[in-house]
């Protein structure tokens, strides 16, 4: 019998220390994870200088949840950039596209916005925006990425952007993956028009994967959609 207890006590021992050993360690392992993620979202494009997709969709999900329906999801895709990039300046001409595409979102954004770089010449932005102004911002954004770029010395380039936008209050939701999608599927339907696309309820049902129009880079990625 004494054995029998001796036996429990030291088992009862070492699952103390074990527990006692496991709680720090679950909650640094939380603390890493926290950081790990705070660090993603706050890390930036080295060339544009704008949010990474983590930071852009952190801050852009900030924004929906403080102004709601007053919020403008913004996608901006550069119309025929690989061409500039295969043309006599290449890739670093792209480069400047690419950053100078940057500077003007950023200007017509403003520094409380989320503004990012989705990836390659894509382009996102959640503004706050009313309902009367949005048609007047969206073209002047239009006019602003239609700019020509300077490349080299005396070099210009024309550039020309595809913009498509999504609303809580056309959409009915403030989930930033399908606000998200319905204005990648009408940046798509305006594609090379020269005008911004607002999207209506009918651009959150074109078929996606990941949260993105059928066929655009990425859709091949799994996991969740900025």
């Amino acid at each position: 019998m004494a054995s029998t207890m001796r036996v429990q006590t030291a088992i009862g021992q070492r699952a103390l220390l074990i527990t006692t050993l496991a709680v720090p360690l679950t909650g640094w392992t939380i603390h890493a994870v926290s950081l790990h993620r705070k660090l993603a979202a706050a890390r930036k494009d080295p060339l544009t200088g704008l949010l990474g997709r983590d930071g852009y969709t952190v801050k852009a999900r900030q924004n929906l949840a403080r102004y709601g329906d007053s919020v403008l999801v913004v996608l901006v895709d550069l119309d025929h950039f690989k061409q500039i990039n295969d043309g006599p300046g290449g890739h670093a001409a792209g480069d400047r596209v690419l950053a100078a595409t940057a500077t003007r979102l950023t200007a017509w954004a403003g520094s409380r916005s989320a503004a990012g770089r989705l990836g390659g010449d894509e382009f996102a932005a959640a503004v706050r925006i009313g309902p009367a102004h949005r048609e007047l911002r969206l073209a002047q954004l239009t006019q602003l990425l239609a700019q020509p770029v300077q490349v080299e010395d005396g070099v210009l380039v024309d550039v020309a952007a595809s913009i498509g936008a999504a609303s809580p209050d056309v959409l009915g939701t403030t989930d930033l993956s399908v606000l998200q999608r319905a204005a990648d599927a009408a940046m798509y339907a305006g594609k090379h028009t020269g005008r911004a696309v607002l999207a209506d309820r009918s651009h959150a049902v074109v078929p996606s994967v990941n949260g993105r129009r059928a066929g655009r880079p990425g859709t091949h990625t799994l996991g969740r959609a900025a």
